[in-house]
């Protein structure tokens, strides 16, 4: 199955922010600031790859709802959305 690309513009969006706040991170760590911020910071970087993973399998889920040709079965859809948790 393959995924919209225009419907995948918001998750790209919230993945590019992702990749700005891990950054951060890195550069947090660099100069030793301190591990609070530092941990909130990381919190926010996975909490936006989490939503971008959910947002990736509901698209596909939907997807194989409206087609009739059904690429990826309950079983496999389950596994993959479960493997962000």
């Amino acid at each position: 199955m393959e995924l919209d690309p225009a419907g995948m513009t918001p998750v790209i969006h919230r993945l590019k922010r992702a990749q700005g706040q891990l950054a951060a991170v890195t550069r947090m760590l660099e100069e030793g600031k301190e591990c609070k911020d530092v941990v909130t910071q990381l919190s926010a970087v996975s909490k936006a790859l989490d939503r971008a993973g959910f947002a990736i399998i509901a698209s596909g889920m939907e997807q194989c709802m409206n087609s009739d040709n059904q690429e990826l079965d309950r079983k496999e859809l389950e596994k993959l959305f479960l493997s962000l948790a």
